[in-house]
């Protein structure tokens, strides 16, 4: 009687629709994941999605928030404590990063999304404000690095938990949260001119500089950490987040997901169909073996173990398409990590080697167009919004495609400054250009990936990205800086992004994530 339930249930499962049915992964698991995202869609966008954008957002915001801040105090911490390795911040902050991207997002498929959701920030502003009272470049690195421990997961969780909560009509939301991104550069841009000018100008060697003239970097921590303390405490306290729907669905508790999904109807006074009936009668999820056991799709069979990690690893290679898109996502993520720093540390050297005139080197100044391209940077991803729905831009890969491809075209113009306002120019459409890119890939990462295996995709992803990052920094260390070998490079990294994005085997316009 039950194989006829299930068989009656499977028949159910929909051709087209969503992202990942027709991947046959586990059939009961597709028709249960095809009611619950039936039910999204018949709830639609209420303000409990809106909440999420803002607050998922804050997380975009810290993550660019605290990798910028390293940059930015770097060259004034550097003059306080005259230490051997300059670069050490940008190491520092990138290995958090990198462990953080990794914990929290395994964290999140072996424990759920909301644990993850509600510590990290709070993790990351208590170690930004403890890095202004920084007594020496180790401790201060250390901190730096704690403090990207707790924002680098950031970018796994706001994406998942945003779009496992998104109405499929409302998707291009998740590309368009990317400006979060950017508003986050832009405030610690804000705080650099306010503080390094008034409170670190009379810092300028090693021999003139001591902790009374060079108080601007602590501030810039203390304010940024204190910022996203608020923000921390926003996100228990404006929306009380309740586990994702999608993640319940791969724990086999149907009940709550029901409860979940109603419990938003009801508040906001929407209707939902969805019953625990619907969903039971779709059958049990999970894969059948020769023996006729069923084992979950979601976990191993002890929840804290390396057969947990590998079953979500695996996960993401359960079939042929799937293992594709995987690799090639990660690939992505790959290549612009390492193309965009790797041009920023680079471009500066090689436009002065040829006698570009840049602009003038007054902190305010440096500070003001810093702000001005970070400003720049917020639109990319709202243009890239509206780009991913249109068949005319080909959905999410086009716009990738397009992305990169005008991005690379810059950046080989960008090697004719000469000028002041030249410079402001290109950097500032370079910035919105490439953001075209970012957001896009942001977004496209979680949409496409299963949902019990989302959080470890997403996080290893990201994770790739930052070691790419402390890469660039070593070659920064070591390399000629004054060639035009790694523009060309860079480049090429572009033109391989398009490739990689074109070769893509889903795209999600039109439809619903899994």
């Amino acid at each position: 009687m039950e194989q006829d339930v299930e068989r009656s249930s499977l028949s159910s499962v929909p051709k087209v629709g969503d992202v990942l049915s027709q991947e046959h992964t586990d059939p009961v698991l597709n028709a249960k994941m095809h009611l619950v995202n039936d039910a999204i869609d018949e709830i639609g966008m209420t303000m409990y999605q809106w909440k999420l954008f803002c607050l998922n957002g804050f997380g975009y915001a810290v993550d660019s928030l605290i990798l910028l801040i390293q940059s930015i105090i770097a060259p004034q911490a550097a003059l306080e404590f005259n230490p051997s390795f300059t670069r050490g911040m940008t190491v520092a902050a990138y290995t958090g990063m990198l462990v953080g991207a990794i914990f929290w997002g395994m964290g999140a498929d072996i424990i759920g999304r909301k644990y993850a959701f509600n510590y990290s920030l709070f993790i990351c502003s208590i170690f930004a404000i403890v890095a202004g009272a920084s007594p020496n470049w180790i401790v201060l690195g250390l901190f730096v690095s704690l403090s990207a421990f707790g924002a680098g997961g950031n970018l796994v969780l706001d994406t998942a938990v945003f779009l496992e909560y998104l109405p499929s009509q409302k998707q291009w939301l998740l590309t368009l949260m990317a400006a979060w991104w950017g508003l986050g550069q832009m405030i610690v841009g804000l705080f650099a001119w306010a503080f390094l000018p008034n409170y670190s100008s009379e810092c300028t060697t090693v021999e003139n500089c001591t902790y009374d003239n060079n108080v601007g970097w602590r501030y810039i921590w203390y304010t940024s950490g204190a910022l996203v303390f608020i923000m921390s405490i926003a996100r228990i306290t404006v929306i009380r987040l309740k586990e994702t729907p999608k993640f319940l669905l791969g724990e086999g508790k149907d009940a709550e997901v029901v409860e979940t999904l109603q419990s938003i109807a009801t508040k906001y006074n929407r209707p939902c169909s969805l019953t625990l009936e619907k969903l039971e009668a779709c059958g049990i999820t999970g894969l059948t073996d020769s023996n006729g056991r069923r084992s979950s799709v979601a976990h191993a069979n002890k929840r804290f173990s390396f057969a947990e990690i590998w079953a979500h690893l695996k996960g993401l290679f359960v079939t042929k398409r799937i293992g594709l898109s995987t690799c090639l996502i990660w690939f992505s993520w790959l290549l612009i990590g390492l193309a965009y720093p790797l041009y920023n540390v680079f471009l500066p050297s090689y436009l002065e080697s040829r006698g570009a005139a840049t602009g003038d080197s007054r902190p305010s100044t440096v500070w003001r167009n810093y702000t001005l391209s970070n400003f720049s940077s917020i639109w990319g991803p709202v243009l890239a919004g509206w780009m991913c729905q249109s068949r005319w831009f080909w959905g999410r890969r086009g716009t990738m495609i397009i992305g990169a491809l005008i991005t690379m075209v810059f950046f080989f113009a960008y090697t004719a400054v000469r000028t002041p306002s030249q410079n402001v120019g290109f950097t500032c459409t370079i910035s919105f250009c490439l953001n075209i890119y970012y957001g896009t890939l942001y977004a496209y990462t979680p949409e496409v990936l299963p949902s019990a295996h989302r959080g470890t995709g997403n996080g290893i992803a990201i994770g790739l990205n930052r070691i790419m990052g402390i890469i660039s920094a070593v070659i920064a260390t070591v390399a000629n800086t004054e060639t035009a070998v790694p523009i060309y490079i860079c480049a090429a990294l572009y033109i391989a992004m398009a490739i990689t994005a074109a070769c893509f085997p889903f795209e999600p316009m039109g439809s619903r994530s899994s």
